[in-house]
């Protein structure tokens, strides 16, 4: 398992591919993009939030689903293991609640058209246990 930033906005897809022909599965972690959402980069469209973006929310309303259904519907059909995080009841519920729809080729495509190359979280070339240290000074 690779446990990878991986969204609408940064989708991975060479990572994805290496990690599929060494059959390492790929999980998702800000799968609905939560990273973005939370004041980091933008689209190339200038949207932050990947659940705000039209071809979302247009899919949202066509599937009777919330865009966050539809990113976590669109990481199912990509084969990541997406791992949203909530602690509210409701979300817990509607993040499961993907598995009685598809989306189709297109619109998986449409999605994975909206990355940036952008990461949002902290590069992982990058990372150190002293970057973990001065985060906890920070609580």
């Amino acid at each position: 398992m690779n446990q990878v930033e991986l969204h609408p906005f940064f989708s991975q897809r060479e990572l994805r591919d290496a990690n599929q022909r060494h059959g390492i599965v790929t999980q998702a972690w800000s799968p609905i993009g939560g990273v973005n959402r939370y004041g980091m980069k933008a689209s190339r469209e200038g949207v932050r939030d990947p659940l705000a973006h039209p071809t979302l929310t247009s899919l949202a309303k066509k599937y009777g689903k919330t865009p966050a259904q539809i990113v976590l519907r669109w990481q199912i059909e990509l084969g990541t293991s997406p791992i949203p995080k909530s602690v509210r009841p409701g979300r817990i519920a509607e993040n499961i609640d993907v598995f009685d729809f598809s989306l189709a080729m297109q619109e998986v495509q449409a999605i994975s058209a909206l990355n940036t190359g952008e990461r949002g979280g902290p590069d992982p070339d990058k990372v150190s246990p002293e970057t973990f240290a001065a985060a906890s000074t920070h609580d």
